[in-house]
C-alpha cells in the first residue's frame, strides 16, 4: 500500500502539532515569570534548551502544558475517543504525583474531583467561586491540542469535545470558546487549507445553533490577528487565555519558521511555556515537524511516546 504525499504531509503536519507543543514548552520553562529584558540580559536571544531556571529542572524538561495534553491523548488513544470520566481520573493521577507546576485553577477543580464531584460539574463549581481576573486562565487551550489530531476530518466533535474538555477545569466561555477556535485553526492547517477562514465560520455556525457559548472578546482577539489590526498593538504575555490564544496566533502566523515562532513567543517572557507550548503547536502544523530543530526534539524525553501517541490518534 502506498502513501500519497498529501497523507505524508497531513502526517507531519499533525506530529508537528504536538512535537511543537512540547518543544515551546520546554524552551520556555526556564524563563516562565521571567521579563523579556531579563531574558535578554541573560541570554541574549533564547534558542536553546537550557536547564534550571525557573522550576530548576534538566534542560528539555516539558511541564504541565505537555503533560496534560500527553494524558488527555493517552486516554484517546486507550479508548478510542473521548471519556471525560477517564480524562479527569488521569488528571487526579498526575496531581497525586506532585507535579512541580500547577496553575490555581487546575488545581482548585482537581481537587473538587478528588472529593468526588463529577467531572463534567467540577470545573463549573470551581469557575463559579472564581473572581474575575483568575477565571478565566489558560490552563486548558495549553493542553487541548490532542483533540484536532484525533478529529482532524469532522469539525463538530472537534468543537463539543474541546468545549467539555475545557470545562473540567476551566468552565469559563472564553477558555472554552479558546480552545474550540484554536483546534478548529490547528485543523486548518493539518488539512493544508488557509487557516482562521473556516475556524470562525464554523465557530459562528456553531453559535447561531446555540452549540457554542458567545465570546465577543474571544472573537475579536482572533478577528484582529486576521484582519492584521494587531500590527502596533502590544501582544501581551500573561496567563490570560484571550491574550495567550491572540499572541499565539499571530506568532505561529506571521513568523517566516516554526523555530522563529516559537523562540519569539519564548522570549517575550511571563507566562512563556504555555505561550511558547500554544505557539508551537501552531507553528509545527504549519510547517510540520520535519521542520522543528532536531536539537530541541533531542533534548525532550517524551519525543518517542508523542511520535507514537500521534500515530495512534491519527488513526482513529
Amino acid at each position: 500500500m502506498t502513501t500519497s504525499v498529501e497523507e505524508t504531509d497531513v502526517m507531519d503536519r499533525s506530529l508537528g502539532v504536538f512535537l511543537g507543543l512540547a518543544c515551546g514548552d520546554a524552551l520556555g520553562r526556564p524563563v516562565e515569570f521571567r521579563t523579556s529584558s531579563g531574558i535578554e540580559d541573560e541570554y541574549g536571544t533564547l534558542t536553546e534548551m537550557r536547564g534550571y531556571g525557573t522550576h530548576n529542572q534538566p534542560a528539555g524538561t516539558i511541564t504541565d502544558d505537555t503533560d496534560l495534553a500527553l494524558r488527555i491523548a493517552r486516554s484517546l488513544a486507550e479508548n478510542g475517543g473521548f471519556n471525560g470520566a477517564d480524562i479527569a481520573d488521569r488528571f487526579v493521577d498526575w496531581y497525586d504525583d506532585g507535579p512541580f507546576d500547577i496553575g490555581g485553577t487546575t488545581s482548585g477543580a482537581i481537587r473538587r474531583l478528588k472529593s468526588g464531584e463529577p467531572w463534567d460539574s467540577a470545573g463549573h463549581s470551581e469557575w463559579e467561586q472564581s473572581s474575575e481576573g483568575s477565571n478565566a486562565g489558560n490552563g486548558s487551550l495549553m493542553r487541548t491540542a490532542p483533540y484536532s489530531i484525533a478529529y482532524a476530518d469532522d469539525i463538530d466533535p472537534i468543537i463539543t469535545h474541546s468545549l467539555k474538555s475545557s470545562a473540567i477545569t476551566h468552565a469559563d466561555p472564553r477558555c472554552q470558546v479558546s480552545c474550540a477556535i484554536y483546534n478548529m485553526v490547528l485543523v486548518d492547517f493539518i488539512q493544508g487549507r488557509p487557516p482562521l477562514d473556516m475556524a470562525i465560520g464554523a465557530y459562528n455556525l456553531a453559535v447561531r445553533n446555540g452549540d457554542v457559548p458567545e465570546s465577543e472578546e474571544v472573537m475579536d482577539a482572533v478577528t484582529s490577528v486576521k484582519t492584521g489590526d494587531i500590527q502596533g498593538s502590544p501582544l501581551e504575555n500573561s496567563g490570560y487565555v484571550v491574550s495567550t490564544l491572540q499572541t499565539s496566533l499571530y506568532h505561529g502566523l506571521t513568523a517566516d519558521t516554526a523555530e522563529d515562532a516559537i523562540v519569539n513567543a519564548v522570549n517575550m517572557g511571563g507566562d512563556a511555556d504555555t505561550i511558547g507550548a500554544v505557539t508551537g503547536a501552531l507553528a509545527g502544523a504549519r510547517f510540520g515537524a520535519s521542520s522543528l530543530p532536531d536539537r530541541w526534539l533531542s533534548e525532550i524525553d517524551e519525543t518517542d511516546e508523542i511520535r507514537e501517541l500521534v500515530h495512534t490518534l491519527h488513526e482513529l
